[in-house]
């Protein structure tokens, strides 16, 4: 039997995408340029209460902690302002994406399957049902009150080596690895410190502890339509990532992968959606590759975050947000099997904690042949926070070239201009990566 979005013509929707942002949301100028190349209207929401909303020039001012009554406001909204697709750009909003659009009628994955895509240990549990390979997890709950010797026997219950996580956070804050029982207490304790910020509203702070999964690691984009996943592009992540944080900051597609490895890993991931429910829309995949195959380390109803979609085009020069917002809309997606060249992104890591006074070395790193771009992200006189407690990176570099050997050196070497003032004073060299 065929779901109500297979049922739906999506060529009949009404040309106009809400869009569900967040303060920190880096991608909305990129789905604006695309729908207004697309002649799609673009309506922004952002999670804050209506006057901030109003103050910034938001038609919609949304608690996305609230899914229910964002959901209901949206469709009030709605009824003056018809909407065709929901969009969210972060994983904060998808339950309210999901709850709207259902009431809406228009394509959507169930409630359930946003919440998986954006609750880790819920995720694991389905894909565990499922039989897909994933890292086994525990439950903890912890507050900082209860002290170390709560965490001891936490402790007692885990196999070494783990990784500690946040239900939703992104961006691998919050991610530790510990090796042993004295590590695993010291992650727990700075982990609950982390989600005490996050999460005033609450008291006890939930976290997931998973066994650690050895290999390198890559990353899929995918778009999911009535229930069938389109890859879009594979992207390998060079730099080893094995803690005890888990800073991401090389992309580099087409992947190296051998072409039965690269099948194996779309298979993985086709399993996982199938098992969270990811019918609809745009998918995030971040799998660990070993002797025993692929793994799903993480999947999500959303594409890639930060600037990275940048560094992705299709058929004749289509942005990923361009392909996302045709599939809305039932339009003619380009030909999304091969790009024409190698491409890739460096997610500038934060070196150290403190305010960020100069950057240098922009123009000697932007004229390293293959090159497109570097921009820096982050703003001057503002403070810098590392991995596990930060959520950010300093900025992104881009390239593109005829081999990804050679965009992922030209990376590396844009990388090595780069010069950080960052206080009190102190002067850094970002090291080869």
């Amino acid at each position: 039997m065929k779901t109500v979005a297979e049922l739906i013509d999506r060529t009949t929707l009404p040309h106009s995408v809400l869009l569900l942002l967040t303060s920190r949301s880096y991608r909305a100028q990129s789905f604006i340029a695309a729908a207004d190349l697309l002649g799609i209207e673009v309506i922004r929401a952002i999670n804050m209460d209506k006057q901030l909303a109003d103050y910034w020039n938001y038609p919609l001012g949304l608690q996305y902690s609230a899914p229910e009554e964002a959901a209901r406001r949206i469709c009030d909204f709605a009824d003056d302002n018809p909407v065709g697709a929901i969009l969210a750009v972060d994983d904060s909003g998808t339950v309210v994406a999901s709850i709207a659009a259902k009431s809406l009628g228009i394509p959507h994955i169930s409630c359930e399957a946003a919440e998986a895509s954006r609750n880790k240990f819920v995720a694991r549990q389905l894909l565990a049902k499922a039989g897909v390979r994933s890292p086994d997890a525990q439950l903890f709950e912890m507050d900082l009150e209860r002290g170390k010797d709560f965490l001891a026997k936490l402790a007692e219950k885990v196999a070494y080596p783990c990784v500690l996580k946040p239900l939703s956070l992104n961006g691998s804050q919050g991610v530790i690895r510990a090796n042993t029982r004295q590590e695993f207490i010291a992650a727990a304790t700075r982990l609950t410190r982390i989600l005490s910020k996050n999460n005033s509203d609450t008291e006890r702070q939930e976290f997931i502890v998973e066994q650690y999964i050895p290999g390198f690691e890559v990353a899929l984009e995918g778009l999911a339509t009535d229930g069938r996943l389109k890859v879009l592009a594979l992207f390998d992540k060079p730099d080893p990532l094995v803690g005890p944080f888990f800073e991401e900051t090389v992309y580099v597609t087409p992947s190296r992968l051998p072409q039965e490895m690269q099948e194996e890993i779309t298979r993985v991931v086709e399993q996982a959606v199938t098992a969270i429910g990811l019918r609809e829309g745009p998918v995030h995949a971040e799998l660990r590759i070993n002797d025993e195959g692929a793994w799903i380390i993480e999947v999500a109803g959303r594409s890639i975050g930060g600037l990275c979609s940048k560094t992705l085009r299709f058929g004749v020069n289509a942005s990923l947000e361009e392909i996302i917002l045709r599939n809305c809309f039932g339009m003619e997606i380009p030909d999304t099997r091969e790009m024409q060249q190698a491409s890739g992104v460096m997610m500038i890591p934060i070196p150290e904690a403190g305010l960020l006074k100069k950057v240098e070395g922009c123009e000697q790193a932007a004229s390293i042949p293959l090159i497109e771009g570097v921009e820096i992200t982050a703003k001057i006189n503002n403070y810098l926070t590392p991995l596990p407690e930060g959520e950010s990176y300093l900025g992104f570099i881009f390239a593109r070239g005829d081999a990804p050997e050679k965009v992922e050196a030209a990376l590396r070497s844009a990388h090595s201009k780069l010069r950080f003032f960052i206080s009190p004073g102190l002067t850094l060299r970002t090291s080869n990566i």
